[in-house]
């Protein structure tokens, strides 16, 4: 019997690492709905399937049901007292936190906007950029906001009259169907920077980079509860929001114009402020502060001045 190994045939060759790799089974992502610091799976088990932009599947992402949507609004008024409650710098930190988690998984979410919404890797690099820089330009304005928008009034009388901001509660954000990611920071970092606390519905057909978001808020320093993020359909999780006792307001970004109507119908039965859709061209364009002021309430103080000594004078 011979001692020289034989010749591999044809085939037979690659038993190394590369082989092994080339052999072995992706880990696919599971995507989860995000409700109260925690990554659920949707109660009624129902998934459905994403696919990119040429039709090809991408994953499963769960489908909330109205029991999904109404556990997501208890862990957002759960979380409103504490987060409301926090400094306006404090919440400023926290966002900007969430910014530098975001820059650390910036190749990810390049990757899930270009499959979202079709677009080169180039471009989709640049709105994720921008949805980076939008999330520190809202960390910017968490203690500014109040400046702007509230002060001292003057009053014919002997007392000081301020009005001062404050948030509105629980906001139930549709998220805009086409912008994935820069729209969908760009209704929700103006909520929470003004001291609500949110309950989102993703892009019904594009929900992997909100998703993923939820990800990004769980390990960064946003309480749970503060931000829930919910993916499905649009209107049929959007209904019992619109309906539902317990929250304050309403944002219809991501809302067609039937749904729209019949979503503010709804919300009138308990008075939820009501932002209706509005076109945006450019969702890069700088926001202002006007999704900022739409979920304040304002609070005007009267304090009488006193007298200073016998002449009367007063302050």
């Amino acid at each position: 019997m011979s001692d020289k190994p034989k010749k591999a045939h044809k085939g037979e060759q690659g038993h190394g690492d590369g082989a092994a790799e080339h052999r072995r089974l992706s880990v696919l992502k599971t995507y989860k709905l995000y409700v109260g610091g925690k990554f659920p799976r949707s109660e009624s088990g129902r998934v459905y399937e994403v696919t990119d932009s040429k039709g090809t599947w991408l994953a499963n992402a769960p489908r909330a049901s109205r029991k999904d949507a109404r556990d997501a609004v208890v862990a957002a008024r759960k979380a409103f007292g504490s987060w409301s409650g926090a400094t306006a710098y404090n919440r400023g930190q926290v966002l900007y936190r969430v910014a530098e988690m975001l820059e650390g998984r910036r190749s990810q979410f390049v990757q899930e906007v270009a499959d979202a919404e079709g677009l080169s890797r180039s471009k989709a690099a640049e709105q994720v950029d921008a949805t980076i820089d939008r999330w520190v330009w809202y960390a910017g304005w968490t203690d500014k906001i109040a400046q702007v928008v509230g002060g001292g009034n003057p009053v014919a009388g002997p007392f000081f009259n301020l009005s001062t901001p404050e948030p509105t509660g629980v906001v139930a954000v549709l998220a805009p169907q086409e912008s994935s990611f820069l729209g969908l920071v760009s209704v929700v970092a103006p909520v929470i920077a003004t001291g609500n606390t949110a309950v989102v519905i993703a892009s019904e057909r594009s929900p992997l980079p909100a998703l993923s978001l939820g990800e990004v808020l769980a390990t960064s320093d946003l309480p749970g509860g503060v931000v829930n993020v919910l993916s499905g359909g649009t209107a049929e999780i959007a209904a019992p929001l619109a309906a539902h006792q317990d929250v304050n307001a309403i944002d219809l970004a991501g809302a067609g114009e039937e749904l729209a109507k019949e979503l503010e119908i709804a919300a009138a039965d308990n008075l939820k402020r009501v932002l209706r859709p509005q076109p945006v061209d450019d969702w890069s364009a700088t926001p202002g502060i006007d999704r900022m002021t739409a979920f304040l309430e304002t609070k005007t103080v009267w304090h009488p001045t006193g007298a200073l000594g016998a002449s009367g004078s007063s302050y």
